[in-house]
C-alpha cells in the first residue's frame, strides 16, 4: 500500500510539472516535490513502469475520482436532508409558540393557581416552553452538524463508518423530536381530562351544598313524618333512580315489604335491586317484558304467582330464608305462592348497593332502560328475619306500622337521581280504597 501511495504521488508530480527529489532523513527517508516551471530541466528521470502496472495505476486514479464524484453526491443529499429536519424544527417551534400564547392567555386558567378541589396539574405553558428549548437545542445541534459537513466538502472522501454514524445521528434526532410532539399532544389530553373531571366534582360539591342549604331552610323535612313520602319514577329510562344510603349486613334470612303503583307495560321493571362485588344479582325483583315477576337470589330464580300492573297501589312482601332456601310471597297481605331450593346455604353478602327503579349490571351502575321500574314506590322496608304471616297482613291493612330493623323507610335514607322526585305519600287508608 505504501509502494502504490508514493507511486501516485510521483505520478502526480510528473503530470504537473514537479520535481521528486529523494532526501536522506534520520530513522528512514522521505520524497520531497518542488514546483518546477514545464520548460526547465527538473532532473527527476521519468520513471518507466511496465505496461501492466501503468495501465493499474491509472485505474485506480479514475476509481479514487470515482469515489469522490460520489461522496459529494451524498453529501449533498445529506445537506438536503439536514435543510429538511431544520424546517421541520422551525415549523415545530411555531407551533409551539403559539400554542405557548395559548396556554398563556387561556381563560379557563387565567387566575387560578389553585382548585378549591386539588391540586391542579401543571402548567401546559412550562411543558411548551421545555419542548421549545429542546427543539431549539436539537436545531442547533443540526445546524453544527451541517457546519461540519460543509467544511469536510473538500475531503477527498468521508469514511463509510462516518456516514452510517451521520445518518444514526439524524435519523436519532427526529425521533426525538416526533417524540417530544407526541408527549404534548398527550399532556394537552390529559390536561384536558383531569381539567373536566375537577370541573364535575367542584359542580357536585356545589349541588350538594345548595341542596344541604335548601334543606336546613325548610326544616328537617317536607314531609308530615320522616316515612310519609314516596319515590315517583314516572319514564323508562336509565338514569332515573333512587338509591338506599345504608347497606346490607350478612343476611341469613330476610323479609322485604313495600307499597307499589304501576301501570307500565310490558311489565313494570325492577322495583329494587342488591348487588355486591362478585355478584350484581344478590337479591332482584323483577317483572321484564311479558315474563312474570321474578324474584332473584344470588342469581338463583323463583317466579312469583301475581302480577301488579293495574295502576292501584298493592302491598308486596317477599321473605326468604338460606334454609333449605325457603321462600313466601305475598301481596296484600294474602300469601299467594312459596317454595324452596331458592340460593339454599346461601348467606346474603354484605356491603352491597341497594338501588331502587333500577336492574344493576354492575354494582350500582350500567342500569338497562328497558328493565326500569316505571311508576310509584314507599314504605321499602328490610328485616333480618322472617315475619309472621300475621304481621305481615297487619301491615298491608293499616293496623300496624312497623318499621324495618335493618332498612328503614325514612326520608333522609334515600337519595334520587335523574329526575325522580319524592312526593308526600297518601294516607294508608287512601291506599287501601284504591285496592
Amino acid at each position: 500500500m505504501y509502494l502504490l501511495v508514493l507511486g501516485i504521488a510521483c505520478l502526480c508530480a510528473l503530470v504537473n510539472g514537479n520535481t521528486v527529489k529523494k532526501q536522506e532523513t534520520i530513522g528512514g527517508e522521505r520524497f520531497v516535490c518542488t514546483a518546477l516551471p514545464p520548460e526547465a530541466n527538473h532532473g527527476c528521470p521519468m520513471p518507466s513502469f511496465p505496461a501492466s502496472q501503468e495501465e493499474e495505476l491509472r485505474s485506480t486514479i479514475l476509481h479514487l475520482r470515482e469515489t469522490i464524484l460520489q461522496q459529494k453526491d451524498a453529501i449533498g443529499n445529506q445537506k438536503e436532508t439536514i435543510k429538511e429536519l431544520t424546517s421541520k424544527l422551525t415549523s415545530c417551534e411555531s407551533l409551539s409558540e403559539g400554542a405557548g400564547q395559548e396556554g398563556k392567555h387561556g381563560s379557563w386558567r387565567k387566575g387560578y393557581g389553585k382548585d378549591t378541589m386539588g391540586d391542579l396539574p401543571r402548567d401546559p405553558t412550562q411543558i411548551i416552553d421545555q419542548l421549545s428549548r429542546t427543539m431549539q437545542s436539537l436545531k442547533d445541534r443540526l445546524e453544527n452538524l451541517e457546519h461540519q459537513l460543509r467544511s469536510n466538502v473538500s475531503y477527498s472522501a468521508l469514511p463509510t463508518d462516518l456516514r452510517e454514524m451521520l445518518q444514526r445521528k439524524l435519523g436519532d434526532l427526529e425521533h426525538q423530536l416526533l417524540n417530544k410532539v407526541t408527549e404534548l399532544e398527550e399532556e394537552k389530553s390529559l390536561l384536558h381530562n383531569e381539567s373536566a373531571t375537577h370541573r364535575h366534582k367542584t359542580e357536585s360539591t356545589l349541588t350538594a351544598l345548595l341542596e344541604r342549604v335548601n334543606e336546613l331552610e325548610k326544616g328537617s323535612s317536607a314531609f308530615k313524618a320522616p316515612d310519609e313520602f314516596k319515590v315517583s319514577l314516572p319514564l323508562r329510562t336509565n338514569y332515573l333512580y333512587g338509591r338506599i344510603r345504608k347497606s346490607l349486613p350478612e343476611l341469613y334470612a330476610f323479609t322485604i315489604c313495600m307499597w307499589l303503583k304501576s301501570s307500565a307495560s310490558p311489565g313494570i321493571g325492577t322495583p329494587f335491586s342488591y348487588a355486591v362485588s362478585g355478584q350484581a344479582n344478590e337479591i332482584v325483583l323483577i317483572e321484564w317484558g311479558n315474563h312474570p315477576i321474578e324474584l332473584l337470589i344470588n342469581d338463583k330464580v323463583a317466579q312469583l304467582p301475581f302480577s301488579i300492573g293495574d295502576g292501584k297501589w298493592h302491598h308486596l312482601c317477599i321473605t326468604w330464608t338460606t334454609r333449605d332456601g325457603l321462600w313466601e310471597a305475598f301481596l296484600d297481605g294474602e300469601k299467594l305462592g312459596s317454595g324452596e331450593n331458592l340460593a339454599p346455604w346461601h348467606p346474603i353478602k354484605p356491603g352491597g348497593i341497594l338501588i331502587l327503579g333500577q336492574e344493576q349490571d354492575t354494582v350500582g351502575g350500567r342500569f338497562d332502560a328497558t328493565q326500569a321500574f316505571v311508576g310509584e314506590l314507599s314504605q321499602f322496608n328490610i328485616w333480618d328475619r322472617v315475619l309472621k304471616s300475621d304481621d305481615i297482613g297487619n301491615i298491608a291493612n293499616c293496623s300496624m306500622n312497623m318499621p324495618g330493623n335493618i332498612i328503614p323507610w325514612v326520608e333522609n335514607n334515600v337519595e334520587v337521581f335523574g329526575g325522580a322526585t319524592k312526593l308526600p305519600l297518601e294516607q294508608c287508608e287512601d291506599r287501601l280504597l284504591n285496592l
